[in-house]
């Protein structure tokens, strides 16, 4: 259905004019009206998928692996998994639970390979656990000359801390205070159950505690 909404009122345009509408209209959706529309048949809401997915895919794998240049080319088999295997996406979930599973395995996989620990970068955190959360961040370009230098330089502390941490615990902590997820999202991605979601989650969070706290002395 969604790939006649698409075309509707544009048969009086011309080719240019009928693509930057699809292209408008395809940002308005939700995700699954997205995939529908590709499965339909309009290839531009692939592009829309990779446009919403392809620089928050490679934050999350670049945070696990700790290799950019390696986590560009795991992006980029994502997005071709994704491409192959749409058809199999169960549409009554969230598109964004299945792309992020993907992703998990990728690097999951690329841990494997390797016989020493991943660095992972991480650009934002938190102190509490509610649901409804956020990570704070650390720069804010507001911010005066004085309090950039302090986020910085917690930043690096975050980073270096975060990089200690066993890989199993990395995943739900990048997955949690970086990408926002819910606790249900990370077990689906992570293929755990809810309890070994929150109990490597709060190993993580205290683990993270005990490394920094000497760092801020």
């Amino acid at each position: 259905m969604a790939d006649v909404a698409l075309k509707r009122g544009t048969s009086q345009l011309t080719a240019a004019q009928q693509g930057a509408a699809v292209r408008e209209q395809l940002r308005t959706m939700e995700d699954g009206d997205v995939v529908a529309s590709f499965l339909g048949g309009e290839e531009r809401a692939f592009q829309e998928l990779v446009s919403r997915y392809q620089t928050r895919l490679l934050n999350f794998i670049y945070r696990t692996i700790g290799d950019r240049e390696k986590a560009e080319d795991l992006v980029q088999e994502v997005f071709i998994r994704v491409y192959r295997h749409i058809g199999r996406f169960d549409r009554s979930k969230k598109f964004s639970t299945w792309i992020y599973t993907i992703a998990s395995n990728l690097a999951k996989n690329e841990l494997r390979n390797r016989s020493r620990n991943p660095l992972v970068l991480f650009q934002a955190i938190k102190k509490t656990s509610q649901e409804d959360d956020r990570p704070l961040q650390f720069e804010d370009s507001a911010s005066r000359p004085d309090d950039l230098y302090r986020k910085r330089h917690l930043r690096e502390l975050v980073e270096e801390s975060v990089a200690k941490l066993p890989a199993h615990h990395r995943e739900v902590f990048v997955l949690r205070e970086l990408e926002g997820k819910s606790y249900e999202e990370i077990a689906e991605i992570t293929a755990t159950n809810l309890g070994t979601v929150k109990s490597r989650l709060n190993r993580a969070r205290t683990s993270f505690a005990d490394l920094i706290e000497p760092k801020l002395r």
